[in-house]
């Protein structure tokens, strides 16, 4: 969101007069002249002469003429001007995260929608009931990808989705690192579901001397 032209200008013409290029007491062009100058209308002139002349900056005679009047008068104007930005700013930020939401909001929806219509028709589809699976927070799992740990070759099984927060992957890219606490929603035949128990118990262990620890496996069938 931009300030209008002639609020522009007359923080210019403030900052001008803060740096004593015009002096109290002294004449600021007409407002043809400045018309020309900044080369807008003599209508946003006025408009920008009026905004300096409400905040006790200028006085306009009859004659048009532009006088300054004070010098602090500029210098509270500039940063009444300076909070009048912010809040612009912060304004427009705010509209491009309600957007950006808004848009993660209908992606979100929308996977949301696709990976249960997927869930709905292979669980019908025997014998490739699918299973979802919690990678533990200190499994050596984490980090790697399904690619570097050779998923499929191991287990004969496929990961058909990663759930992660509010997020999900359907047919996640192989180099995807994995993270503590992601959800695998894996599918296979009955006859790999062994393979696949064994290969997370491994990668669900840390070794660690005295301090080893034995994650464990959470595995829930999609019903």
């Amino acid at each position: 969101m931009h300030l209008p032209v002639y609020q522009t200008i007359a923080v210019d013409l403030a900052t001008r007069i803060t740096h004593n290029e015009f002096l109290v007491g002294t004449k600021i062009s007409g407002r043809t002249l400045l018309a020309s100058q900044y080369a807008v209308s003599p209508e946003t002139i006025r408009k920008a002469v009026a905004m300096l002349k409400n905040a006790n900056i200028v006085q306009v005679s009859q004659g048009k003429e532009i006088v300054v009047v004070s010098v602090e008068r500029a210098f509270l104007f500039l940063s009444q001007q300076k909070r009048i930005d912010s809040v612009y700013s912060l304004r427009q930020e705010l509209e491009f995260l309600l957007k950006e939401k808004e848009e993660i909001d209908t992606r979100f929806r929308k996977v949301t929608t696709e990976i249960a219509y997927y869930s709905d028709r292979l669980k019908n589809i025997q014998p490739y009931n699918p299973i979802e699976i919690t990678i533990n927070e200190k499994s050596s799992f984490v980090g790697q990808s399904l690619k570097s740990l050779a998923f499929r070759e191991a287990t004969g099984a496929l990961v058909i989705a990663v759930r992660r927060n509010t997020e999900i992957f359907i047919a996640p890219d192989p180099d995807m690192p994995l993270w503590a606490a992601d959800k695998l929603v894996i599918i296979g035949a009955p006859d790999k579901m062994k393979n696949i128990t064994k290969f997370f118990a491994k990668y669900n262990t840390v070794l660690g001397g005295e301090n080893a620890h034995n994650g464990s496996l959470d595995i829930v069938a999609i019903k």
